[in-house]
């Protein structure tokens, strides 16, 4: 039989899917994850899912695993010491930067501009020079090259970038002094922008080079202990990371370029809900994953996820392609506090984590927590994780009394002021993803998931005008469903740079059949049959003169014909939309892409029993939960009882393994044909 194991650590808990394919049973598990170690939770949990299963490790062939390493050492400053080599003249590259600053006009004054994550005293520069066509206009002076690597080495650097002027034309020179830095550095790893990021702006282009530098020792020593602690569990089958696009890569692969693994994490959860969209009916969702420390949200239109160019985390931003997932600091373990100056409850950044965890995990935690509010509320039984993990409703009382008593109001008053405040923030990260980019969300339904996600996504809804809410089976581990159903991915492009009427279209399809055969190639490198894959194409463009792009996808059919016609017209439209005007100026062909995608695993869906409407059956008791300013009885229900047709009346309670679902007053969720709650107002 064939397995495949999808593994997603989040800061609270990992999850686990473990899906055989000639049966189509699924096996589930969640254990509390170990910040320290990550990989510490991957293997014990990978263990009891395979217990579980009653097979061995050995029986797995597939491992997917979508990974915080790459991102939390970015966020915390944990990076390797990076040295920078440069071209002669242009040392202050990362200092010098771009002079965008985010926020409003304030930030101007008030914001602190982050320190380059490769020092100025850690940058040399080198002799050598590629003009605009990428032909040499000087050699490397080689004795001085190593000379000045030398130094560096002295100056205890770990990683090692080269981004040289032009060289994404021709990386020569990057070569030849990489070969030299390995020499000079043994092991330490040494990253080119020409392989990196073989595009124009060498702002970016170095940035995204350092990025990767700075964290390949961190993640290179990551997977290594992964492979080696699943290779002593007897696991021979093949191990992949999630890319921050939403397609996986091999493990040998995440650890040269593990700057594509900045937002493995969240890309888990909207591949999942991709594939439960597909199977429900639904195409325009919106995805609301919230875990115990930070919520992602992301749009999906047209049964596609929308990519973006650029990867933000915290304040680097890198030239990365990714889906377009925002994050918040609102999640379970976000802390509620009362600050003295100002005696506004907050919520959150700040979160318990996994270790204590909030009061209400009963490890020793004490602040309060959107969890403990929730618990206060009633929205929460008394255990999770299908009894195995009980709350202790004392400990989260007497911790949401604290936020009461700052603000001298009730304790379900505190905890509701509690889950308001992090509703908001949920809703303000859906309104950038869908109202700032031109989408009305009334036009999407609302996809809630993680392992609190379906307790706060009616109530989000609700601010959000989405419906109906999909609340799909298992949503807390429904991002390892996605690291298991996701397909392999390798990317490729080059600069281009040509105005309309100085290309042609089978200039253009020339190069698109170039760089499709390369990423053909890689993924056949790391063993995907050459009749698996698939190509796509895409073209970054803009009106001449422009400082972006937008991406337009690209059908190599017919492309002979009338495609820049074609493109250009469609370039327009998108134009149009997101901006509201077009502009006379001619359009520039800045880049070409390809994009290699290996098989999709359809997984079945099966459909659950067919039931009167009448969802009695699983009742498991009567209950009472506090909402709009007072209580309201209440039903628990057991969802593995439900069955196709049942309605459930608001306000309700529906628990299983992995999650929680919280029906509000006056709404109604209905079960659909494959199990998938869809809620909407009454």
């Amino acid at each position: 039989m064939t397995y495949r194991l999808g593994v997603d650590v989040g800061g609270t808990f990992t999850d686990f899917l473990l899906y055989n394919e000639d049966t189509g049973a699924f096996f589930r598990n969640k254990t509390p994850s170990t910040p320290g170690d990550p990989s510490e939770a991957v293997i014990a949990g990978a263990k009891e899912v395979c217990g579980a299963a009653g097979i061995n490790a050995s029986e797995i062939d597939y491992f997917m695993h979508g990974t915080t390493v790459a991102t939390n050492a970015v966020l915390e400053g944990k990076g390797a010491k990076v040295g920078l080599v440069v071209t002669e003249g242009y040392k202050q590259t990362l200092q010098v930067a771009r002079s965008l600053v985010p926020g409003g006009l304030a930030a101007w004054i008030i914001w602190p501009k982050p320190e380059p994550m490769a020092k100025l005293e850690h940058t040399i520069e080198v002799s050598g020079r590629m003009d605009a066509q990428g032909k040499e206009l000087r050699p490397v002076d080689e004795r001085k090259a190593r000379e000045a690597l030398e130094a560096l080495k002295a100056q205890g650097v770990e990683a090692v970038t080269i981004c040289l002027m032009n060289s994404y034309l021709n990386g020569e020179h990057e070569r030849q002094i990489g070969q030299i830095a390995k020499d000079v550095f043994g092991d330490a790893p040494v990253s080119l922008s020409s392989d990196i990021l073989p595009e124009m702006y060498e702002y970016e282009r170095a940035l995204t080079t350092v990025a990767n530098s700075a964290v390949r020792p961190i993640v290179g020593r990551y997977v290594k202990n992964l492979k080696d602690e699943l290779r002593g569990l007897g696991m021979e089958g093949r191990i992949s990371l999630l890319r921050s696009d939403g397609g996986l890569m091999s493990a040998d692969k995440a650890q040269d370029a593990p700057v594509n693994l900045l937002m493995s994490g969240p890309a888990g959860g909207v591949t999942g809900a991709l594939w439960v969209a597909k199977h429900a009916g639904f195409k325009n969702i919106l995805t609301l994953d919230v875990g115990g420390t930070s919520t992602d949200v992301a749009l999906i239109e047209n049964a596609e996820p929308r990519l973006v160019r650029n990867t933000d985390v915290g304040h680097l931003s890198v030239r990365v392609s990714s889906l377009d997932v925002k994050t918040v600091g609102a999640g379970g373990g976000s802390i509620a506090h009362v600050p003295e100056l100002t005696k506004a409850l907050r919520v959150g950044p700040e979160s318990a984590g996994a270790d204590p965890g909030p009061a209400a995990y009963g490890k020793g935690g004490d602040k309060p927590t959107v969890t403990d509010a929730n618990v206060v509320l009633g929205n929460l039984p008394e255990a999770l994780l299908g009894g195995t993990f009980k709350l202790d409703r004392e400990a989260a009382t007497k911790a949401v009394q604290t936020i009461a008593d700052g603000l001298g109001i009730g304790l379900h008053e505190a905890a509701a002021g509690i889950i308001d405040i992090v509703n908001e923030n949920m809703f303000g990260a859906l309104r950038m993803i869908s109202v700032q980019q031109g989408y009305d969300p009334r036009d999407f339904a609302l996809m809630g998931f993680g392992g609190a996600g379906s307790l706060h996504s009616n109530a989000v809804a609700k601010l959000m005008g989405s419906w109906p809410v999909i609340v799909p089976n298992s949503p807390g581990v429904l991002c390892a469903l996605g690291d298991a159903t996701t397909r392999m991915r390798a990317e490729a492009a080059q600069s281009y740079s040509l105005r309309r009427s100085e290309t042609s279209n089978e200039k253009i399809m020339t190069t698109l059949d170039e760089l499709g055969g390369l990423v053909q190639a890689e993924l056949m490198s790391e063993g995907v049959g050459k009749d698996e894959i698939s190509i796509r194409y895409a073209i970054d463009m803009r009106y001449y003169g422009q400082g972006f792009e937008i991406t337009m996808p690209v059908e190599a059919s017919g492309f002979n014909e009338r495609g820049l016609e074609r493109l250009c017209d469609e370039f327009d439209a998108e134009h149009r939309r997101m901006f509201t005007f077009n502009m006379e100026t001619e359009h520039e062909v800045v880049n070409l892409r390809a994009v290699a995608l290996g098989r999709e695993y359809n997984l079945p869906t099966l459909e659950i029993e067919k039931g009167d409407g009448n969802p009695d059956a699983a009742k498991l008791r009567d209950h009472q939960i506090w909402s709009g300013g007072g209580g309201h009885a209440a039903v628990i229900y057991d969802r593995a009882k439900l069955r196709a047709g049942d309605k459930i009346n608001g306000a309700a309670i529906i628990t299983e393994m992995d999650s929680t679902t919280l029906i509000l007053p006056e709404h109604v969720g209905e079960v659909d044909p494959f199990g998938n709650i869809l809620i909407t107002p009454q």
